[in-house]
C-alpha cells in the first residue's frame, strides 16, 4: 500500500512512551508519532503539559495500512495494554495528561469506539468502570524529538524496562500473530 492509502487512529493511553512501543510493533503500522492532543493552548510544550493545566493528553498518531490491520484490532491492542479503568492515571503517572481516551476523526471511529467500550463493559472484561473517553480529534502536536521512538533508543533506562517491557510482554502474548515478522521470533 502507498504512503497516501493509509488511515490515522489517535489514542491516549497513558505516557506516550508506552503506547507508541507497543503500536510500533504491529505489522500494518507504517508510523508511530508521540504528541499532544485535546488541551487549550496551540503548540504546548512537554513542560507545560507536565503540569496538567493545558488540558492535552499525552497521544499517539498511528498511520496504518488498514487492509492488514483495521481500527477494531487496533482498539482490542488500545484495550488489553493499558488499564482504561483508572481516570487520570497509569501506574505512577498521575494527571489529565496521562489519561485514557480515544480521539476520532470521523463517525464510523466514534461508533466503533463506544462499542468496544460497550461490549467490554457488557462482558466484564475490566473489575471497575472503563472511563476512557472518547473525543473528536482536534489539533496534533508532535511531541518533542528526544520523545520520538522513545523506547527503542532508551530499552535500558529504568523507566523502560520495569513500565513497558511488560507491556510488550503482554503484547507478544497475546496478540504475537498481528506483530511485525522480526519481532514475532
Amino acid at each position: 500500500m502507498g504512503k497516501n492509502n493509509l488511515s490515522t487512529a489517535v489514542f491516549a493511553g497513558g505516557c506516550f512512551w508506552c503506547t507508541e512501543a507497543v503500536f510500533q510493533r504491529l505489522e500494518g503500522v507504517y508510523k508511530v508519532i508521540s504528541g499532544y492532543t485535546g488541551g487549550t493552548i496551540k503548540n504546548p510544550a512537554y513542560r507545560e503539559i507536565t503540569t496538567g493545566r493545558t488540558g492535552h493528553a499525552e497521544a499517539i498518531k498511528i498511520e496504518y495500512d488498514a487492509e492488514i490491520i483495521n481500527y477494531h484490532e487496533l482498539l482490542e491492542i488500545f484495550f488489553a495494554t493499558h488499564d482504561p479503568t483508572t481516570l487520570n492515571r497509569q501506574g505512577a503517572d498521575r494527571g489529565t495528561q496521562y489519561r485514557s481516551a480515544i480521539f476520532y476523526i470521523d463517525e464510523e471511529q466514534k461508533e466503533m469506539a463506544q462499542s468496544i467500550i460497550e461490549s467490554l463493559t457488557s462482558e466484564g472484561i475490566f473489575d471497575d468502570p472503563i472511563v476512557t473517553e472518547v473525543t473528536e480529534l482536534g489539533a496534533f502536536y508532535n511531541a518533542e524529538d528526544y520523545h520520538q521512538n522513545y523506547y527503542n533508543q532508551n530499552s535500558n533506562q529504568g523507566y523502560c524496562q520495569f513500565v513497558i517491557n511488560p507491556k510488550l510482554s503482554k503484547l507478544q502474548n497475546t496478540f504475537k500473530s498481528k506483530l511485525k515478522k522480526e519481532i514475532q521470533n
